[in-house]
C-alpha cells in the first residue's frame, strides 16, 4: 500500500504541476510578460511548487536532511539531467542578460547556502545548522531577486502585445481553476510523496540525507523535466533555461529559507561534498553558456552523464 500511495503522491505532483504552470502561464500572458520572464517566475515557481511543499512538509515534521537533500538534489539534478536532456532535444539559445545576471545569481544563491551551512568550520559551533535568522537572509535575497524580476517586466513589458479582453475574458475562469486546482494536487502530492518514500526508505536501510538527495529530489523534478523538454520541443528555449535557472534560485532562496522559518535545519555533514558539487556545476553552465551563448548537444550530453555518474557515487556512497 505504500508503493501505491507514493505513486499516488508522484502522479498528483507531476499533473498538479502541469495544471499550475499551465494556467498560471497563461494569466501570466495577460500581464504581457516576455517568455523569458514566464520561465523564470511563472514556470519556475510552478515546477519547484513541489519541492517547496516537500521540504516544508519535512521542516515541519522535523526531518531536516530530507528538506536539505530533496534542494540540494533537486537543483544538482536541475543543472545537469534537465539541462542535459532538453539541450539534447533542442540545442538552448542563452541570452545575453541570462549569462550576466540569472546564472550569476543561481551561483551567488549556491555559494550563500554553502558559506551558511558552515558553522563548524566558519565559527566553531558543535553543529551545523539553518537558523530561523539565516531562514530570513535568504527569504531577504529572495526579495531582492524578485524586485529584479518585476523591474525587468516592467522595462519589458511595452514589447510585448495585448491580449484582447473578449478572448482574456472566456478562458480567465478556466485558467484560474487550473492554477488553483494544481495547486492543490500539488500539495496533497507532496505530502504523499514525503511520507511514503521515507518509510520506503528507511526500512531499506537509506538514510534521509540519501531518500532526500535522490527518490525525493528526482521525483520533485519531473515537473521541470517535462516542462522543459516540452518548451524545447517547441523551440522555447528561453522558456525551457528560465524555468532551470528561477528553479534553482527559487529552490534555495524561498524553499530552504521559507523551511528554516517554519523549523531550524540542522545539517548532515555529507551533504557539503553536495553542496560543492552543485557550486562546481552552476560555475560549468556559466561557462557552457558563454560558449556562442548556447548550450549544444555535445554539452547536453556531457552534463547528463555527469549526473548518471554523480547518482551511481552518492548510492555507492550510502
Amino acid at each position: 500500500m505504500t508503493y501505491v500511495l507514493l505513486l499516488v503522491g508522484f502522479v498528483l505532483l507531476i499533473k498538479g504541476a502541469d495544471y499550475f504552470v499551465e494556467g498560471a502561464s497563461k494569466l501570466a500572458q495577460f500581464l504581457r510578460v516576455s517568455p523569458l520572464l514566464i520561465g523564470l517566475t511563472i514556470v519556475a515557481f510552478g515546477t519547484s511548487a513541489p519541492e517547496a511543499t516537500v521540504s516544508f512538509i519535512a521542516a515541519l515534521e522535523g526531518s531536516s536532511d530530507v528538506a536539505i537533500g530533496n534542494v540540494v538534489g533537486s537543483n544538482i539534478f536541475n543543472a545537469t539531467f534537465i539541462l542535459g536532456v532538453t539541450a539534447m532535444v533542442f540545442p538552448l539559445a542563452v541570452q545575453n542578460v541570462t549569462v550576466r545576471k540569472e546564472i550569476p545569481f543561481a551561483l551567488l544563491a549556491a555559494v550563500a547556502l554553502l558559506i551558511l551551512i558552515s558553522d563548524v568550520s566558519l565559527q566553531y559551533s558543535e553543529i551545523n545548522l539553518i537558523t530561523r535568522t539565516e531562514g530570513f537572509i535568504l527569504l531577504l535575497f529572495f526579495a531582492v531577486f524578485l524586485y529584479y524580476i518585476f523591474e525587468m517586466a516592467r522595462e519589458n513589458r511595452s514589447q510585448i502585445p495585448e491580449i484582447p479582453t473578449d478572448t482574456g475574458n472566456t478562458s480567465l475562469v478556466k485558467n484560474l481553476v487550473f492554477t488553483f486546482g494544481g495547486l492543490l494536487a500539488i500539495v496533497f502530492g507532496g505530502d504523499l510523496v514525503v511520507k511514503n518514500s521515507t518509510q520506503i526508505a528507511l526500512s531499506l536501510g537509506m538514510s534521509e540525507t540519501l531518500v532526500g538527495l535522490t527518490i525525493v529530489a528526482v521525483g520533485t523534478s519531473l515537473p521541470e523535466l517535462v516542462t522543459s523538454i516540452t518548451a524545447a520541443l517547441k523551440k522555447q528555449s528561453e522558456i525551457a533555461l528560465g524555468n532551470i535557472v528561477g528553479s534553482n534560485i527559487f529552490n534555495i532562496f524561498f524553499v530552504l529559507g521559507a523551511s528554516a522559518v517554519i523549523h531550524p535545519l540542522a545539517v548532515d555533514s555529507k551533504i557539503f561534498l553536495d553542496m560543492w558539487v552543485m557550486v562546481i556545476l552552476t560555475i560549468l553552465l556559466l561557462v557552457f553558456s558563454r560558449t556562442q551563448f548556447k548550450i549544444s548537444k555535445i554539452e547536453g550530453a556531457n552534463l547528463a552523464i555527469i549526473y548518471i555518474i554523480y547518482l551511481a557515487f552518492i548510492i555507492l556512497r550510502n
